[in-house]
């Protein structure tokens, strides 16, 4: 990946070696089409783009007219929300659990 691309710390995914061809399955038919800019611009205006992003934009950064990076929202996650007490009744604990084992117990009392 050529340097300049390397120094950004947020997500971007590369497209080094799709067509923009590639770009459009990823997209559902009724998504605009994606916003393509580049390099230079996008360098330009990166607080501009990012909100544009954050909004549900996607946007495909180009390099002599070939896509180099995709940006586009993250997905949303895919864990389930935590539903506290779904494991009631279903851990059990040890009648021993609170109990030091006597072998760590000599360990602990022995000189070192």
């Amino acid at each position: 990946m050529p340097r300049e691309f390397s120094t950004f710390s947020f997500c971007v995914h590369a497209m080094m070696t799709h067509k923009e061809k590639t770009m459009s399955q990823h997209l559902s038919d009724n998504a605009p089409a994606p916003q393509k800019i580049g390099v230079r611009e996008f360098r330009g205006n990166l607080t501009a783009y990012l909100r544009q992003v954050r909004q549900g934009s996607t946007i495909l950064v180009t390099s002599h007219d070939e896509v180099v990076a995709e940006l586009r929202p993250p997905t949303p996650s895919y864990r389930p929300r935590r539903q506290p007490g779904a494991l009631r009744g279903r851990i059990r604990m040890s009648e021993d659990f609170d109990e030091t084992p006597p072998d760590i117990l000599e360990s602990m009392e022995r000189d070192l």
